[in-house]
């Protein structure tokens, strides 16, 4: 049932639509991917704290040296969700050649896993598993701090655009 004599008025449309525009990209692919990187920075930096602990320092092999973080374009590419992997680089290593590794900053250091799981004949000295409790809510915090600068710097940018 419509009433008599009411009409409504929409101000500001054009201006709320180009906001969510820029947003919408900005989130997905820019600020979103850039407060992403800080936030696995953040654990990046914790693992490599930790290795640096259980590192023999006899050894010219440094695990903390080869501990990076990486952006997941394949989870990107097949469900939209962002995703860094903070990682050994080498990983395994698998049947690979100790010659192919050593060209790593920190060498070939494929016996991390065995630090980190241990084995039959030695106790684990985890490098990752402790991460997210030692780091906590810090990695989180500087996701919401970038996100949020980069969020704020976008609606300026569109206000900006209205404007015109």
């Amino acid at each position: 049932m419509a009433a008599d004599g009411i009409s409504y008025e929409l101000n500001g449309l054009p201006e709320l639509l180009g906001k969510l525009d820029a947003l919408d990209f900005d989130m997905k692919r820019k600020g979103g991917r850039f407060a992403l990187r800080r936030a696995a920075q953040v654990l990046r930096d914790q693992a490599k704290d930790n290795a640096d602990q259980v590192d023999d320092p006899r050894s010219p092999e440094k695990i903390s040296e080869n501990i990076v973080e990486r952006w997941s374009g394949r989870t990107f590419k097949k469900t939209g969700n962002m995703m860094f992997r903070v990682g050994v680089m080498g990983g395994a290593g698998g049947s690979a050649d100790s010659s192919a590794l050593e060209g790593n900053p920190g060498g070939d250091t494929r016996h991390w896993r065995q630090l980190e799981f241990g084995n039959e004949n030695m106790a684990a000295q985890p490098i990752f598993r402790p991460v997210p409790n030692q780091v906590g809510q810090r990695a989180t915090d500087e996701f919401v701090l970038q996100y949020g600068k980069k969020i704020d710097r976008v609606l300026k940018q569109a206000r900006k655009k209205a404007a015109k």
